[in-house]
């Protein structure tokens, strides 16, 4: 008689991620702070985050800016290098209501490496956990960016 062993359990999904890349508890603070700050504005507001290669660190632009159209936003998106950025984009409803659609913009140029491509596909499912966000918009251009409002509003 063959006895079956039993498998061992399978690792949580995502565990690997949080082991590979960190949040400091400044960016895990500023994360919550700009959810809960931008869910009744009437503008839309944006920040832009990045991995750092050395330490695979998430975290902010260094300059910290807080972007309030997508013009800005395009126009500090890097030509090779992949982004992640936070958006809340109010928009009003057919039937007349406001929504806020808060969302992960990931921005991935075709013209960027496989290495630095790898490093930002293994992080999305983290930072859209970790960021609360509703719906994640996957962009290849900075162009793209004109898109994202009738993308909300069909979401809606």
């Amino acid at each position: 008689m063959v006895r079956k062993l039993p498998s061992p359990p399978l690792p949580a999904i995502g565990a690997s991620e949080s082991r590979l890349y960190t949040f400091s508890q400044e960016t895990k603070d500023h994360l919550r702070k700009f959810r809960l700050g931008t869910s009744r504005s009437n503008d839309p507001q944006a920040v832009i985050y990045y991995i750092d290669k050395n330490t695979h660190e998430i975290k902010q632009d260094d300059d910290k800016v807080v972007y309030k159209s997508l013009e800005e936003i395009g126009d500090d998106l890097p030509d090779h290098s992949p982004r992640f950025v936070l958006l809340s984009y109010p928009l009003t409803l057919p039937s007349g209501r406001l929504s806020v659609p808060y969302v992960l913009i990931y921005y991935l140029p075709i013209t960027c490496n496989n290495e630095i491509r790898m490093l930002y596909a293994g992080a999305k499912e983290l930072m859209r956990n970790t960021s609360e966000v509703g719906r994640v918009i996957d962009i290849q251009e900075a162009e793209d960016l004109e898109e994202i409002p009738s993308k909300l509003g069909s979401a809606a």
